[in-house]
């Protein structure tokens, strides 16, 4: 099992998720953060970080918001090759859709 990021993260982009993960294993696409599941611990640090409640447990994920076990699993493998790992709190996007 592990965690995932959904649609609520999409032009978003809040990174203080990121600094929660004792792992390192998000990365950053063009307008979300994704999760490797192979590295997650499943710790749950990360989830309630995210001020979109983006980020939820493979198992409890909204059955809207499934495909995103299969996005996180696939994106990540071509952001990890792009050296895309993101460690440290980055400026959100703040998309039309997001909080503050």
């Amino acid at each position: 099992m592990a965690f995932v990021v959904t649609e609520n993260c999409r032009g978003c982009k809040y990174t203080d998720c990121v600094v929660e993960c004792p792992c390192d294993c998000f990365y950053e696409d063009d307008d979300m953060l994704v999760i490797d599941p192979e590295i997650c611990i499943d710790c749950g640090a990360c989830a309630p970080a995210c001020p979109v409640e983006a980020i939820f447990m493979d198992s409890s994920i909204p059955d809207s918001q499934k495909q995103y076990i299969q996005i996180n699993a696939d994106r990540v493998k071509v952001l990890i090759a792009e050296g895309k790992q993101l460690t440290k709190k980055q400026p959100a996007m703040k998309g039309p859709g997001c909080k503050g």
